[in-house]
This record gives structure tokens, sequence and C-alpha cells, in this order.
């Protein structure tokens, strides 16, 4: 029997690590922390046109978070702040009995696992807030 919360599709995508480490010159970085579990992710962001245009992660967490990471940084390109933030609503409505976001993220699905696990549910959240922490740190002279 498999184990729900560390399914292989997990694991392969935390390896994957799409987007990890930093970017030369951020627009804005963000970070966010779950004192629960010691997760911490670290999130820069260049912006063009307030959408991004790259972005990149720096993570001392778990293998959820991680992977979460990866799909958020595979397909965050030409996100602005509000859609990064409906994003974070469909995966919260997911991970409580939902159905998965829409393309290019329906991915998060593999999460499916982690319904059943509420103090989990922060882990796959925590890339997604830091992202909403780069957005918000990106001083009013760079937006644009």
């Amino acid at each position: 029997m498999s184990d729900p919360l560390y399914k292989k599709e997990l694991l392969r995508l935390a390896a994957d690590a799409t987007g990890s480490g930093r970017l030369t010159v951020p627009c804005g970085t963000g970070t966010a922390h779950n004192p629960a579990c010691g997760d911490k992710v670290t999130m820069d962001v260049a912006l063009a046109d307030n959408r991004i245009e790259a972005i990149a992660h720096n993570i001392k967490a778990c293998v959820l978070t991680q992977a979460s990471a990866t799909i958020l940084a595979a397909g965050a390109t030409g996100m602005n702040r509000e859609e990064v933030a409906l994003l974070h609503a469909a995966v919260t409505a997911m991970l409580t009995g939902g159905n998965p976001p829409d393309p290019p993220f329906e991915i998060y699905a593999v999460f499916d696992g982690v319904a059943d696990h509420a103090p989990r549910h922060k882990c796959v959240l925590l890339p997604i807030e830091a992202a909403l922490a780069a957005f918000d740190a990106v001083p009013p002279s760079q937006a644009f």
C-alpha cells in the first residue's frame, strides 16, 4: 500500500525542483513560514506589467512544500497577484473537498491525499503564500 501523502508523483515533482534557486535581481522577495513544522519558503519574482516574468524559490521544507513550489514555478509565468490569490483560494478549496484548480494548475490534484490531513494543508499552500508576499514586497516604484 502506498502512502497517500508521499505518492511517487509528489516525490518526482519535489525532485524536479523547477524554479529552485534565487533570481539575480528580483522585483520582490517574499517569505512564508510554517511554525508548526519549521518549513520555510523564500520566493523571488521579477515582474513585467505587474505579471510574473520570472520566479525562483529557496526552500527548507518537506516534500509536500517542495512539490508545490515546483508546480507553482512551472506555471506561474504571466500571472498577476490577483491570479496567484485565486490559485491560493482554488488550492485551499481543493484541499477541503473541492475540485482541483483549472489548467495549468490541475496538477495540484496530486495532493488529494493531503485533504484528510488538515495540518499538512499549510505545507501545500506555503509556496503560493510566499509568492503573494513577494508581490506585496515590490516597491511601488518597481511595480510596472
